[in-house]
């Protein structure tokens, strides 16, 4: 996001494994422990704005600089639900999949957990299919911050959780359509290739 709108920014990598993300300074940012968290230092009103959790960061920044958040109420609130989509389904769904798949839920006798996350990310990748079939963003025709909360955890799905075959990824032609359309927007590469960002 911080690429596409072309804001200047600097990373801070938060070292899980160390416990960064339970540090005082960390905290005063996002008293939830968790990333993403940004510190605005041109907030409203010249003043400093600390936010957390990913919709409402991108919802900020999309307001902020008047980018990748439509303008007319209709596909305003449209592209809003999308990203409530993301933040409500695919982001859990998807995470808890490559718990279960990937980390230390693997080893679990008991598969019913996996299962469940197999079948709601398949539901919901069924959900962006149908909804991308007609369409090359999610919402009237243009790049906007449903597309940004989506392209990650797609991405991470896929590849870093290694559950394309769990998943039965390629049956989802339209979402598969819609990431490398995606992934191959150079703000989104120079995005996704920062040193120190995300793994």
């Amino acid at each position: 996001m911080m690429e596409e709108t072309g804001l200047p920014y600097e990373v801070h990598r938060i070292d899980f494994g160390k416990g960064e993300q339970r540090t005082p300074e960390f905290l005063s940012l996002n008293p939830n422990g968790k990333i993403p968290a940004i510190l605005d230092p041109n907030g409203p009103g010249g003043e400093p704005l600390a936010l957390f959790e990913s919709g409402a960061i991108l919802h900020y920044l999309a307001e902020k600089t008047g980018k990748l958040l439509p303008a007319d109420p209709t596909g305003r609130w449209e592209t809003i639900q999308w990203v409530y989509f993301q933040v409500g389904g695919v982001g859990p769904m998807f995470g808890q999949l490559g718990f279960f798949h990937k980390f230390e839920g693997r080893s679990w006798n008991d598969k019913r957990a996996l299962d469940r996350y197999v079948a709601e990310s398949q539901r919901l990748l069924g959900v962006m299919d149908a909804h991308l079939a007609s369409r090359d963003w999610f919402v009237g025709g243009a790049f906007s911050i449903a597309d940004v909360s989506m392209l990650g955890m797609v991405r991470n799905l896929i590849g870093f959780y290694d559950a394309a075959a769990l998943v039965g990824f390629d049956r989802y032609t339209h979402v598969a359509r819609w990431l490398d359309r995606g992934l191959a927007r150079p703000a989104v590469q120079r995005g996704v290739t920062i040193p120190g960002a995300a793994g």
